[in-house]
């Protein structure tokens, strides 16, 4: 079954589909262990883990930097990956950057907003797309709720609609209202992937880093599953606690010559 079968046939069953970022071997592996249905290589790696201000530092190579490690780390589980800021901007662009991210192991791409033209291209190269819409982190510098307005929502019905006849096979809604995101939900054949849109979406995705407790800030759409942060810095200031201390290594932790051969070292012998 292809990629795009796959989430049809469970949004056709009623399930859920449990999608998950992550950007690295060990939390790809951990994640396809857990039985995660897609992984994403967002570009919320921008922020989360390279250190930029914003999405829009995010590069191409640096997505298919992190799609590889994360493939290596989940060799058979489905893997989407982002097309960065300005990586789209016409046809053309967005079918040779997606084959880039393609070779790199991702099984599809997404990019934000109501662009038909650019999935229409990306499918007709034979390439799996996943539609954006609703808060676009890309070029939305103002984080908050969209389509609270009846108009706004309309405008949300009709680019997904457009977005759906091209034939993408799935679609995240991010920040809006869960009315809205359930309109939506009933309007497309794709399955829904809701970040803040509510219960109503045909699945759920959320950036591992805020579901592990790893960043300062908490958010009314994110569920803390761990509070890694705190933990992680515990363990480091005890790490230097003891090496500053001389606590670390103990005699536990370290490797001794054979007797005979210590001998022979200590007298100077080979």
């Amino acid at each position: 079954m292809d990629i795009k079968a796959r989430f049809l046939e469970m949004k056709r069953q009623g399930r859920p589909i449990a999608v998950l970022t992550a950007y690295d071997y060990p939390t790809a592996k951990a994640e396809a262990a857990a039985g995660v249905d897609l992984i994403l290589v967002g570009d919320s790696v921008g922020t989360n883990v390279l250190g930029y201000a914003s999405e829009q530092e995010v590069q191409l190579s640096d997505i298919a930097h992190h799609v590889r490690a994360v493939r290596r780390g989940a060799p058979q589980a489905p893997i989407l990956a982002d097309l960065p800021y300005r990586t789209y901007e016409t046809p053309e662009m967005a079918v040779a950057n997606a084959r880039q991210l393609r070779e790199a192991g991702a099984d599809m791409v997404k990019f934000e907003g109501a662009r038909p033209e650019i999935a229409a291209a990306l499918i007709a190269a034979g390439i799996p797309v996943c539609g954006h819409l609703g808060l676009e982190p890309q070029t939305h510098l103002d984080k908050k709720l969209r389509g609270r307005s009846a108009v706004e929502a309309a405008q949300l019905v009709e680019a997904a609609v457009a977005l759906d006849r091209t034939g993408i096979s799935l679609l995240v809604l991010e920040l809006i209202p869960e009315e809205v995101a359930a309109r939506l939900t009933r309007a497309i054949a794709a399955p829904s992937i809701g970040i803040g849109a509510g219960r109503y979406t045909d699945g759920q995705v959320l950036v591992i880093t805020d579901l592990l407790g790893l960043t300062s800030a908490n958010f009314r759409h994110n569920r803390r599953y761990a509070e890694l942060g705190p933990l992680i810095g515990t363990a480091i200031a005890g790490y230097v606690r003891d090496v500053h201390q001389r606590a670390f290594p103990t005699e536990a932790n370290a490797f001794a010559m054979p007797k005979e051969a210590l001998l022979s070292f200590e007298s100077g012998g080979s």
